[in-house]
């Protein structure tokens, strides 16, 4: 144990070194393997990389939403297994995305909003037809209601002789 220790004291770098920043044109990454060795490899340029994410590379897009539910996955939740590579669309491709509605094609879906607003529609006519627009009896007042209406020049309500 204490030889372990002193090996690390004795190749510890100045803290210069350790601070030292890496060229831009150079990145460090670790393999998708798990392993701890790391290899410098040159970034990409825009020409080289159109997608401009660091040269990575997408699997196929496809919704967790249609993959088998009952397979063998690591991640049963997320229909993942251990080491996969993620789409950098994850958050639309995942499992905790709105789900894609797979229900009805376009032209049945239109079909049925057709057939409830022609319904819709239809109901209103048939309540216009037989709905009545005004009071079976229209309202008298004797009078007119004159004076409660504001004296002889003010517009009269309805009279009992006017009944037309």
């Amino acid at each position: 144990m204490g030889t372990m220790i002193a090996r690390r004291i004795a190749s510890a770098r100045p803290l210069a070194y350790a601070l030292r920043s890496v060229p831009l044109s150079q990145a460090r990454i670790r393999h998708a393997t798990g392993s701890s060795t790391a290899e410098w490899v040159p970034t990409t340029s825009d020409s080289d990389d159109p997608n401009m994410n660091g040269g990575y590379i997408n699997p196929p897009p496809e919704k967790r939403q249609f993959r088998d539910p009952y397979a063998d996955w690591w991640d049963k939740q997320e229909r993942r297994n251990y080491g996969e590579p993620v789409h950098e669309d994850n958050d639309i491709l995942g499992m905790f995305s709105p789900d894609e509605y797979t229900h009805y094609k376009p032209g049945k879906g239109l079909f049925l909003l057709g057939c409830f607003v022609a319904t819709f529609a239809g109901l209103c006519g048939v309540v216009s037809l037989y709905y009545p627009d005004k009071p079976s009896a229209p309202r008298t007042f004797p009078d007119g209601l004159e004076m409660e209406l504001g004296g002889p020049n003010a517009l009269l309500a309805r009279k009992p002789e006017d009944d037309s």
